[in-house]
């Protein structure tokens, strides 16, 4: 979406980064109000024989804070910049742009843990194909070749805009090597909050396209195109790039679909209630960390709502109307402390995927990866009505949803991976010690 009224802000940009203007700009559309948007890209075509001899068998791991309740966000911690600083990141595995909050000066910034990220000058010019990436095909014009303008806009309401820059990253490999790493990100001068605004320094875009920073530091060689990410249900975990950290043989794979290349998609899913089929089969699923909670369209929804319903009639519980945690909240007789008080009375849920003409996987989804206990001792369903949203036909598969899993998306191999993961624990390179 173009952003009107931006020239005289931009003109005191320049005067900062030695810049002209540039008119092209792009949006991000699919998410809903806990999730970030993100850009359709298409990965590197090809790497230099010099980078494909320096893949070591290498990954970097960062430490997760945060948790679906009462927080209701994670945040990564990097260090970028010369000298480097600390900024706390929205990790985002549905949307690809990283950026952060900048003092170039800042037009609208909101508040932040760190002093907002001042640039140097080492601007991305328009036509890098890493900003070719940032806009819709037929949309990138370059009326300034001199920079890169973006504007990515979240289904919340939220928005950054900005200009793409290159900086220092100081990162931690799991052979023992620190490095520092030149990579692109957005400097954003002007953002807007949306209604699942926390104070943070930037978003850590992680998806799919070529502006994502796995994809960089995978252009340069220095860790496979692999994400992977492991959230405790006790808050905390860890996200990773690479693919040292994992028995592949533990973990149940599912393709990532050809027919929606967007996102982190294993296609069409089938729900499953209580081990048996709702006959809802062609519900488009997303894995997305940037979603607190996870979402079905209005149909699937209200049956699901419906089946819960039948199922509690005669358990002591009862709807909590006055409860607005969630839209749907239940109460006991006495407050409950946590989902083992509860788990009897709510059966398991699954989402059963076809992984080859004959073959199926199947996304379990106990008690605790679809409930909360609220801050009022009660029961809430942390499935969210994705239609109310904006999300229409698709739905997401949110963080409450993939507690306690290591939840793997293999981006050279095409593939979506699962299994139980001890998510307290920070792993272990399969080859080196860690640190």
């Amino acid at each position: 979406m173009k952003t009107e009224g931006k020239s005289g802000w931009l003109l005191l940009l320049m005067s900062l980064l030695v810049m002209g203007l540039s008119a092209t700009m792009s949006s991000a559309s699919f998410g809903d109000q806990y999730h970030r948007g993100r850009r359709k890209t298409m990965l590197p075509d090809e790497a230099t024989s010099s980078l494909g001899l320096n893949r070591a068998a290498s990954s970097i791991v960062l430490p997760v804070h945060g948790n679906v309740y009462p927080i209701g966000s994670y945040n990564v911690t990097l260090n970028i910049g010369q000298p480097p600083k600390p900024y706390f990141l929205d990790p985002d595995t549905g949307s690809d742009l990283t950026w952060l909050q900048c003092d170039a000066p800042c037009v609208r910034c909101t508040e932040a843990p760190h002093p907002f990220y001042r640039p140097n000058n080492d601007l991305v010019v328009c036509k890098d194909p890493l900003c070719e990436a940032l806009h819709a095909p037929g949309s990138h014009k370059c009326d300034n070749p001199d920079q890169c303008d973006y504007e990515v806009e979240y289904a919340d309401g939220g928005s950054s805009l900005g200009v793409l820059v290159r900086d220092a990253f100081l990162l931690n490999f799991t052979n023992g090597n620190q490095r520092t790493i030149h990579l692109a990100l957005g400097c954003g001068y002007d953002q807007l909050p949306g209604s699942s605004y926390h104070p943070i320094d930037g978003v850590l875009g992680l998806g799919k396209g070529k502006s994502s920073i796995v994809s960089q530091l995978s252009n340069q060689g220095l860790v496979r195109h692999v994400i992977g990410h492991c959230l405790s249900g006790r808050g905390g975990g860890f996200f990773f790039l690479g693919d040292d950290l994992y028995d592949s043989s533990r973990i149940v794979w599912t393709p990532m679909s050809p027919d929606y290349t967007k996102h982190y998609s294993p296609g069409l899913a089938e729900l499953i209630v209580g081990g048996k089929s709702t006959g809802f089969r062609n519900l488009v699923m997303v894995f997305d960390s940037g979603s607190s909670y996870t979402y079905l369209n209005s149909q699937a929804y209200q049956f699901l709502t419906s089946w819960l319903k039948r199922e509690l009639t005669g358990k002591p519980l009862k709807e909590a109307l006055e409860d607005r945690t969630l839209p749907l909240c239940w109460k006991g007789r006495k407050p409950f402390r946590n989902i083992r008080d509860v788990k009897t009375y709510f059966k398991p849920l699954a989402l059963r995927f076809a992984s080859g003409r004959k073959d199926t996987t199947q996304f379990e989804l106990p008690p605790e990866a679809y409930l909360i206990i609220s801050s009022k001792g009660n029961v809430c369903l942390g499935i969210l009505n994705g239609s109310e949203v904006g999300l229409q036909n698709s739905n997401i598969i949110g963080d409450i949803s993939m507690q306690d899993k290591m939840v793997i998306y293999d981006n050279e191999k095409q593939m979506i991976g699962w299994g139980p993961g001890n998510c307290d624990k920070l792993p272990k390179s399969r080859s080196f010690s860690f640190w």
